[in-house]
This record gives C-alpha cells, structure tokens and sequence, in this order.
C-alpha cells in the first residue's frame, strides 16, 4: 500500500520526418493560412519507419534514463494507444521486452486522446492499492496509418509521436504528485469520432467534436482541481490533450488561470497525436524548464469516445 505517486522523470520521442502545411497543400485542396486559422496546426511529425512500439520504447527509454530507477525497478507497463496496428502482442509487453523489464503488469489501454489521464490514474490506483510499486505509463500514436490523406477534413490533424512518465509510489507523509483522477464520458455521441473495421481511416464529425469540447468540458477540468484540493489560479501549467487550439482558449477562458500559467500549444509544431499528446506537451515543458519542479498542473484529455479524464499532477 502507499499514500499516493507521483511522476519522477519524463520522456518523449518524435518521428524526423516533418510535414508542413504547404506540402499538404501541394496534395489536398487547403491552405496554410486556413489550417492555422481554424485548428492552429504549422506542421506535424510523421512516422516512415516507426512503429507505435518504436515510439513508446523510445520515450520510455529516456523517461527511464532520467528516473534513476532501472527495468528491474518497474512492474508495470501501462500503454495508452489507439493507434496499434497490431492486437496481440500487446504494445506494453513489446515495450517491457526491449527495455529488459521482467514480468510486469502489462496492458493497453485505449480511450484515444485521453487515454493517457486514463492510464496515468490507473496506475496511481495500482500503486496505492499495492499492486505496483513502479510503473511506466505510456502515450504513444501512430495516426499516420488512420488517415485518409485525400480528406482535407482529417488529413491537416494528426501526428505521430510518444510521451512516457515513471511513476513511483510516495513515502507515509509525504505529499502525492498526482491527484484523483476525473474521469468519464458522454457514450450517447460516441459515433463522432470513429475509427473501425479492419483498415480503417479516422472519421470525425467536427463540429459535434467541437461543440462538446467548447461546451462540456471546462466544468470537468475544473472539477479535476477541485479533487485536488487545488484552486486553477495556483496551476503552474494547462496541458490539455492537443487538439485544436481554439478549443484549448475557449477551456482556458473559463479556468480562471493565473496570467503567468504556462498553457502547453504543442500542436502548433506536433498535431494532434491523440493519447500521446499529453505527455508529449509535458515532457518538452519539462526539458525546455518552463514549469518549476513540485509546481501543480492540470493534465486533461478528452476524445474519442467521447472520453475526457484529467488530474493535477507535481512536475518532476
């Protein structure tokens, strides 16, 4: 048992290959110009070679590096992904196995873009309850595959990439760094965003996306900070899922953030990368110091399902 986890270290990893707006404007009927102005997006990473494997191993590797803990110090593996081209086996096991991590907990987990709140309160659940002690939970999409590069609708969104953190349990008195998880859905607009069959493309009805997103949210985001015991003008950072931008502003506008709060934009250079973005975002704000270690910040993912789940956590 344990009162609590929190993150240690973190780690992300992007694909070289980048694709701007112009060069999809030299295959599909859109504009730079228009993709700024109605998501926010200038370019993406897009994987050749990479596997959503690859990616996750990848981030982990550096998050494990910087955690000062060793593969033989994890059991538990936790991949959020959507995006897997493959069933069985399952990304966490392929990732354990080339870190060298011997017999953890391994699973995915797929709630699409907020899956990687989802997995992150699933392992802070673990770790409280005794069934893990330290565990690697992972973000990692390759949309590249799911997407119809002849819609002009779909085709300006996504990127590909991984984001990973450690998380360890914390010592009798002393402080969590991850706070209750709120979680949930809206399943009666499910339908909205869908990937299905057995080759299938990413299809989304925008505008309901965007009306739910604009609309519905911001009340769970700030309930996220309540279980927190967290009031949003004492949040150091705002890393929302990284899905278009006027979406992000219109959450912030109701948040009540303090003026000095960073809100993490990743998309502008990364797309949406959907249950990778959140780690993603996190772990750039981390190395490039822009968020002070122990500092609160509001982790909030929503998507396909339409899920949305969000926590603050203590930045390493």
């Amino acid at each position: 048992m344990s009162a609590g986890s929190r993150i240690i270290a973190m780690g992300h990893y992007q694909p070289a290959r980048i694709v701007t707006n112009d060069a999809l404007a030299s295959t599909i009927d859109t504009n730079d110009a228009w993709i700024k102005d109605r998501v926010g997006i200038a370019e993406r990473r897009i994987a050749e070679t990479e596997s959503v494997a690859d990616m996750a191993t990848y981030a982990a590797e550096k998050a494990l590096a910087d955690s000062g803990l060793s593969a033989a110090d994890i059991d538990m593996v936790a991949v959020a992904t959507c995006s897997s081209a493959d069933r069985c086996p399952n990304v966490a096991t392929r990732v354990a196995a080339r870190l060298g991590i011997t017999a953890p907990a391994a699973f995915d987990l797929n709630t699409a873009c907020s899956g990687f709140s989802y997995a992150l309160g699933t392992a802070d659940h673990a770790i409280r309850a005794g069934a893990a002690r330290n565990a690697l939970v992972i973000g990692a999409e390759k949309l590249s595959d799911l997407t119809d590069w002849t819609d002009r609708t779909t085709a300006v969104l996504f990127g590909d990439g991984a984001g990973a953190a450690v998380v360890t349990g914390v010592a009798d008195g002393e402080q969590a760094g991850i706070g209750p998880v709120l979680w949930g859905s809206t399943p009666d607009k499910g339908d909205a965003l869908r990937i299905e069959g057995w080759r299938p493309y990413i299809q989304q009805e925008g505008q309901t996306v965007f009306r739910w997103a604009t609309t519905a949210l911001a009340p769970f985001a700030l309930e996220a900070c309540a279980k927190a015991g967290v009031d949003p003008s004492e949040l150091a950072a705002f890393v929302p899922h990284q899905a278009n931008t006027r979406i992000i502003d219109g959450i912030v506008k109701r948040l009540g953030l303090s003026p000095d709060a960073v809100v993490a934009k990743d998309l502008v250079e990364s797309g949406n990368t959907s249950a990778a973005s959140i780690p993603l975002a996190l772990s750039k704000l981390l190395e490039r110091g822009e968020v002070p270690s122990g500092a609160p910040v509001l982790l909030f993912g929503f998507g396909g399902g339409l899920t949305y789940a969000g926590q603050v956590v203590r930045v390493p």
